[in-house]
């Protein structure tokens, strides 16, 4: 237990500053200077300006766009921080990059979720704390403790208030079946499944809708929204088969190219994400609704520091309302 949080450093690097400012708000422990140097090359370095020798420290930093980037800054600040004695290092990564890449599919292909959990252990982390990673069993490829909290909270607390009539919870395709089902747990709803396949990598056609959508507001919820194409596919389907509007959910708005300007031209009702991922204001559009999971993990590193239970932190946002 950590009862002087004098001795706790919270660091946010380049990805994502306005989350790790929402972080550093609810868990009053204010942001430690460290700068990030690129060289002519492309090379990182990082500069930390104060001490950290005994302290317990906090990284925020998801990896994302630029992935490789973001990744490599994690790793640089890591090795400074463990060679500047650091008592403890924790990463805040709430976007999990490489995720999508959890198992071989076919031959001679990486599997860079175990890859990425390699490097961030050999740099010296000595936890992490993740939001709704793509496949769960990215938790087994730590030999480190690993943090894996669920955005689907937030997200139904946020539809709960809009007190939406005859709602039907949608997997946009077979995989996210189990994340689906739970979300409409929380809405008391049936559940309906997208049979889908992907011709080639970010491209999604419809085959079929498995359930009843006549006359529902349906919610789509899936973990991640690239872009785009998989949640606006799914919602013409939908209408085209009785229901009468469509929203979506997701936790991680990676939203690349085109994405939001998709979104803002479809028919969807309105996308609700979380913060996780910075979106920076030529993204916004105003049928993208973001929600900041700042709070929820500045509460949860309060509860690691004191060795209390962090769970409940992300369901009590629900059962309150």
């Amino acid at each position: 237990m950590v009862t002087d949080l004098k001795k706790v450093k919270l660091f946010a690097l380049s990805a994502n500053r306005p989350l790790a400012e929402s972080i550093s708000k609810t868990a009053k422990i204010p942001l430690s200077n460290v700068e990030v140097v690129r060289f002519a090359d492309g090379e990182i370095t990082v500069n930390l300006e104060e001490s950290v020798r005994g302290n317990h420290v906090f990284v925020v930093q998801p990896t994302s766009e630029p992935a490789n980037d973001h990744l490599m800054e994690v790793l640089v600040l890591t090795d400074a921080l463990k060679r500047a004695s650091a008592a403890s290092i924790t990463i805040i990564m709430p976007y999990y990059g490489y995720s999508r890449q959890d198992r071989k599919v076919k031959s001679r292909q990486p599997i860079t979720a175990k890859l990425v959990a390699n490097l961030l252990q050999v740099a010296g982390v000595n936890r992490v704390v993740c939001i709704d990673l793509h496949a769960a069993q990215i938790q087994g490829f730590f030999d480190i403790p690993i943090d894996n909290f669920p955005g689907a909270p937030l997200l139904a607390s946020y539809f709960k208030k809009k007190k939406l009539d005859n709602v039907v919870v949608v997997s946009p395709d077979h995989g996210g079946v189990s994340r689906a089902r739970v979300f409409a747990t929380y809405f008391d709803a049936p559940l309906a499944i997208i049979d889908k396949r992907r011709p080639k990598p970010n491209e999604a056609e419809v085959m079929n809708i498995i359930g009843d959508v006549k006359d529902a507001t349906c919610i789509m919820i899936d973990d991640i929204v690239d872009t785009g194409g998989t949640l606006i596919a799914g919602a013409n389907a939908l209408l085209k088969m009785g229901a009468k509007e469509v929203y979506a959910a997701a936790t991680h708005g990676v939203l690349t190219k085109q994405a939001t300007d998709r979104i803002q031209d479809s028919v969807l009702k309105e996308l609700v994400i979380t913060d996780t991922i910075n979106l920076k204001e030529e993204k916004r559009r105003p049928k993208i609704k973001q929600l900041s999971i700042g709070p929820l993990l500045g509460e949860a590193i309060l509860h690691i520091l004191n060795d209390e239970p962090i769970s409940q932190i992300f369901t009590r946002i629900v059962e309150d309302i």
